[in-house]
């Protein structure tokens, strides 16, 4: 199936593929000198050469080949090599010449992906000048992919890639819980090689790295539709996508439509041409978390407003709805994307036009950045007419982010995929350590997510390609009461979606987080952690929570020896719960052996257990080896 999937996509692929110079054959663009390629699976070996020929690959004694399509296009299949620390050639010939890639190895292969939180490197990280000084070996090879979105799937990456042996200089801005994750493996088994490929993108939601299959799966065809639509005329994919922004605001604003009558908005001057954290006084430089309209006009004569135009804007951060004249002419995500849209003819007219800006910033600084010099509106025959930065501003009292457009730059459906993930092409991997999810917080359905990345990295990767999922670290208010929580909620998920492969592992961060930082530094225990996982080490997760004469009993699997409550006698954020909302509260909860015994308050009927629910939990509960509970909810079954 996943061979037939590539013939399939080798056409549209041949045309984006750089080939070698003189036109020789050439892989596809993660492949490259002192590459480490995978140990005990058939080497797929994708790329383009001329047309209608035959390529031969060469690997060590192993030989294939095969004819390259009308497009160019090829794609081989090498026999499962053996681990090997001695550097090899794989020769890559045709009729026209041939292509060396030297200073192979053969090992173990992983994609590290995720947020910040795995974007962040060593030379960030805890000890990080001892650490760097012992960063040196050869057996790890480092491939960085660039920071690039697209709305279809590519063959390059937005930048030249390759691939490093690890040193004091190639580490130090890798991601560290890949990179610590490889040295614990590698001082268990130094005789096998290493291949991480860094694929990271800070901010960035789930479904931004969906192949398109999960696309269609948790989105449906009408997303696919509209991203290929954008690529082709971003005017009308706009269009398609606005009727859910009208919807989701009607009903956010008291069935209001500021884009029909913008007279019903309290518009003041904006103090200055400026991110609104700096408009002392506004409410909006203590409280920059905002949805804020923004209105400037330009008058265009007669000649200038027959013809399609484009209205430049600027950057916005960080996200902009942007209406001319009451019509919608453009969307986009991005704090440092700078706008610039297409306006037809007959949304435009002699005399005043109206812009109106409906922005919305979710974190950090909003509005305008850089000068105004920078937004203005072209007409059809090419005349520049400014737009002064004397803007007005209205803020709304509509709380939360608008709808994201399927291609928006951190939360489009597919779009890193697209970019950073699509272009590794069919290499075979050993592993995805995932380290993700601050930026689904408060959305539904995480595990399903999960399900479907699963399943696009093995379409891609392997169908044995081994999961690690990195639970959400400790972040966020301390808590002396029980209540909800939406990073509890999503690590629940987590675990829910890593009990249900077969094939993956879940390794948490819950106890060595910083309530006060996003980004923890311990990514040293972390790296060690998702060793053991990829190891094949059982670790701790729920099991099954039973009522029976008055006790609720916890079994766990991957518990090694007997738990423990560190500091204490007791486990801490043990909460039982009834039916109704509200009603949780914490339990004592005694431990015995590789289970958790509950005693049900006098007058209570739960029918739910939580464990460590809060955004930055304190916990003590971890088992016989030092590896922590993880935060997880349980139906309780009678």
């Amino acid at each position: 199936m996943i061979a037939r999937l590539f013939r399939d996509l080798l056409p549209a692929l041949a045309m984006l593929w750089p080939v070698a110079a003189a036109s020789n054959p050439a892989l596809g663009p993660a492949y490259g000198d002192n590459m480490v390629l995978q140990s005990g699976q058939p080497l797929t070996l994708a790329g383009r050469s001329q047309a209608g020929v035959k390529v031969v690959a060469r690997l060590g004694k192993h030989e294939a080949g095969a004819i390259s399509d009308a497009s160019g296009a090829f794609s081989i299949t090498l026999p499962a090599q053996p681990t090997s620390t001695a550097p090899l050639t794989l020769t890559l010939s045709d009729e026209s010449g041939s292509t060396a890639y030297r200073n192979i190895l053969i090992g173990n292969v992983f994609l590290c992906g995720g947020q910040s939180n795995m974007e962040l490197s060593v030379s960030r990280a805890l000890d990080a000048d001892n650490q760097l000084r012992s960063a040196a070996d050869d057996g790890i090879r480092l491939l960085k992919v660039p920071k690039s979105t697209a709305p279809l799937a590519q063959t390059a990456f937005a930048a030249p890639v390759a691939w490093t042996p690890a040193t004091q200089d190639t580490a130090a801005e890798f991601s560290a819980a890949c990179f610590y994750m490889a040295k614990s493996l590698r001082r268990k088994d130094p005789a096998t090689p290493i291949g991480l490929i860094h694929a990271n993108w800070g901010g960035s939601a789930a479904r931004a790295w969906l192949d398109p299959q999960g696309v269609r799966a948790l989105h449906g065809d009408d997303a696919l539709a509209q991203l290929g639509l954008y690529v082709r005329d971003p005017y009308a994919a706009t269009q398609a996508f606005v009727p859910q922004w009208f919807d989701w605001w009607r009903k956010a604003d008291s069935w209001r439509e500021p884009w029909r009558d913008p007279g019903s908005l309290n518009w003041k001057p904006i103090p200055k041409f400026a991110v609104w954290n700096e408009w002392t006084g506004t409410g909006l430089d203590t409280d920059p978390q905002a949805n804020v309209w923004l209105r400037q006009t330009f008058t265009l004569t007669a000649d200038q407003a027959r013809g399609d135009g484009q209205l430049a804007i600027g950057a916005i951060d960080d996200l902009d709805l942007t209406f001319v004249n009451g019509q919608p002419v453009g969307y986009t995500f991005g704090w440092g994307v700078e706008r610039t849209y297409r306006v037809p003819a007959q949304h435009l007219k002699a005399g005043e036009n109206v812009v109106l800006i409906a922005a919305n910033n979710a974190w950090g600084t909003g509005g305008f950045s850089g000068g105004p010099e920078r937004l203005f509106f072209t007409t059809a025959n090419a005349e520049r007419v400014p737009l002064a930065a004397d803007w007005d501003y209205a803020t709304s009292a509509v709380k939360g982010v608008p709808p994201r457009a399927p291609w928006d730059a951190n939360a489009g459906m597919g779009v890193m995929h697209n970019a950073m993930i699509a272009p590794i092409g069919p290499m075979r991997l050993a592993g995805v350590a995932w380290y993700q999810g601050e930026s689904d917080v408060g959305q539904p359905d995480y595990d399903r997510k999960l399900a479907a990345l699963f399943a696009g990295w093995r379409r891609q990767f392997g169908a044995d390609t081994r999961m690690l999922v990195v639970q959400l670290a400790d972040f966020g208010e301390r808590r002396s009461a029980p209540g909800e929580s939406g990073w509890a909620q999503l690590r629940s998920e987590q675990v829910k979606a890593v009990q249900g492969d077969t094939n993956t592992a879940l390794v948490t961060a819950i106890d060595i987080g910083e309530p006060t930082d996003i980004h923890p530094a311990n990514k040293n225990d972390l790296g060690k952690r998702l060793a053991e996982a990829f190891n094949g080490r059982a670790l701790p997760m729920p099991e099954r929570a039973v009522l029976e004469g008055g006790t609720v009993t916890v079994s766990f699997t991957g518990i090694e020896g007997a738990l423990q409550a560190h500091s204490g006698l007791y486990p801490l954020g043990v909460e039982l719960c009834a039916a109704g909302a509200g009603t949780c509260r914490f339990v004592l909860a005694r431990l015995d052996g590789p289970r958790m015994v509950i005693p049900v308050p006098d007058g209570m009927a739960p029918t739910r257990l939580r464990y460590a629910w809060a955004d930055a939990p304190i916990v003590n509960l971890f088992d016989g080896g030092g590896m922590p509970i993880p935060g997880f909810a349980l139906e309780i079954a009678r």
